[in-house]
């Protein structure tokens, strides 16, 4: 008896844009009910690859199977047809709509022919978020309100409420707290136990051990591994794949001695009502303090206050002894400060402008003569900004969208640089960027840090802050818990204190 075909197959497929092949023959097959992970660099061509499967790019050569059967994906809506729906890293949802609006949004239910609003929605949307384990959403509320791990509940709700077969994620658990990326990968448990399957996306490599089944990984557009076991292959052969050299997740080493001379930056009893409660801390030139703490616990809340974007209710914030005026960014980028923020798409890129645009954008003042601005000189301390990150490619006048989420990262790093920035506030900053990218962010965060600056750090990933930071503030729900070098902790200390909690020290 022959076997069964996989539910999906993606036989030499081949893409190409201008002067780019982003697909070199890529092979890909799914088994029904597997959780398949797809692994590679940022511009390995994953998204590409992913975007094929939805139906959103047409591939210039190569096949696709369904069940053994050749199809032709010619747009999203045939993808969704035929079983296939995709959960991308940026979330679809109009922020406007309910989430039942959002759950049905392009295919409403009908009752002879007519389209049925109301209560038959929201009684349908119900039933999938029951499903999922969240009945306590409620499918009239605008999907604007919710949290970020509901939202991506909706997005798993709208593509169960067609007759799916398969679905991709893409970095699904990249805004999630350990609870949260908990429950996601229970519900993802349900649905391969009902023969669904699960194309994953993830820089993550410890999510792949804990919910894939098989990894492909592929680099420069190709796949250079196909259905390696997930649970043990070896870590270290998983990142060679994708690099193609041998490396490990390793920091930068720390200064031998402890940073000195008076603070640069200093938060004296800083509170935000409902968000944290009063904090104090103090960075000293090239010294990292990072933030520890779920998602919740006000580590970013506390990064853009210090920046000026919110307003505390009580406290103050002084740069080299100086106070700045209470909710100003203004007075926080004059007073020599920079935000890198967690989300740099949507808050600190200009993502159709050039990479010379975005760095130069808060200096512009530097160029201006007479309300003009001479380009050249834009163009020349943009390029010897980049240059010094070793941003790639090595031309400044690409639109920084089409840079991977590495050398995004560096722009906006480079845009501080130009502005001569003394301390630096980055929240989340190798969120979305892979494992060859990371130890390259890691090196220049550390290196900035040795030549004076002082650097602020929130990560949700507690291996990153023990790795980069000088100092530690554990937050728990809004307050610190406990202070300590980096060197006396250990991520189990770490995870101990954010969900207990113990008195600061």
């Amino acid at each position: 008896m022959a076997p069964e075909p996989p539910l999906l197959s993606m036989d030499g497929i081949t893409k190409s844009f201008p002067g780019v092949r982003a697909l070199d023959g890529v092979d890909l097959d799914v088994q029904a009910g597997e959780v398949h992970c797809l692994l590679g660099q940022n511009g390995a061509g994953k998204s590409t690859l992913i975007k094929v499967l939805a139906g959103a790019h047409q591939p210039d050569t190569g096949t696709i199977r369904w069940l053994g059967e050749p199809v032709t994906l010619r747009s999203p809506i045939a993808a969704m047809r035929l079983g296939i729906a995709t959960i991308y890293q940026e979330l679809d949802l109009v922020e406007h709509l309910s989430v039942a609006e959002n759950v049905h949004l392009g295919h409403e239910p009908t009752t002879a022919g007519f389209v049925v609003r109301g209560r038959a929605a929201r009684a349908s949307t119900a039933a999938l978020l029951r499903r999922l384990g969240h009945p306590e959403i409620d499918p009239a509320r605008p999907v604007g309100g919710l949290s970020a791990a509901q939202r991506q509940i909706v997005s798993m709700a709208r593509a169960l409420s067609h007759d799916v077969r398969l679905i991709v994620m893409d970095e699904p658990s990249a805004a999630l707290d350990p609870d949260e990326v908990d429950n996601l990968f229970r519900i993802v448990g349900d649905l391969t136990a009902d023969g669904v399957a699960v194309v994953h996306i993830s820089h993550r490599l410890e999510e792949i051990r804990r919910i894939g089944d098989r990894v492909t990984v592929l680099k420069d557009g190709r796949a250079v591994a196909g259905g390696l076991p997930a649970k043990s292959t070896p870590t270290r052969e998983v990142v060679a794949l994708m690099t193609g050299r041998d490396v490990e997740y390793v920091f930068p080493a720390r200064p031998p001695a402890a940073p000195g001379g008076p603070p640069v930056l200093q938060v004296q009893r800083l509170a935000r009502e409902g968000e944290f409660e009063p904090l104090d801390l103090e960075v000293r030139p090239g010294e990292i303090v990072g933030l520890a703490g779920l998602v919740g616990s006000g580590r970013s809340e506390i990064l853009e206050t210090v920046y000026g974007a919110r307003k505390p209710s009580a406290g103050r914030v002084l740069v080299d002894g100086r106070p700045l005026r209470p909710g100003s960014v203004r007075a926080a980028v004059r007073a020599g400060l920079g935000l890198a923020p967690e989300e740099r798409k949507a808050q600190a890129l200009l993502m159709l402008e050039s990479v010379t645009r975005n760095v130069s954008v808060s200096s512009l003042s530097r160029f201006s003569r007479a309300g003009w601005i001479d380009r050249g000189a834009e163009r020349g301390a943009a390029r010897r900004a980049t240059r010094e990150l070793s941003l790639r490619p090595d031309n400044p006048a690409v639109p920084v969208r089409t840079l991977s989420g590495g050398n995004q990262q560096k722009a906006v790093l480079a845009r501080w640089l130009l502005r001569g920035c003394r301390v630096l506030l980055l929240d989340e900053p190798t969120r979305g960027v892979d494992v060859g990218a990371r130890a390259e962010l890691y090196a220049v965060i550390r290196r900035l840090a040795d030549e004076g600056l002082a650097v602020l750090l929130v990560s949700s990933e507690v291996p990153e802050v023990l790795g980069l930071a000088d100092r530690v503030l554990v937050l728990r729900e809004g307050r610190v818990v406990h202070t300590a070098p980096a060197r006396e902790l250990d991520e189990h200390r770490v995870l101990d204190l954010v969900m207990e909690g113990s008195p600061a020290s």
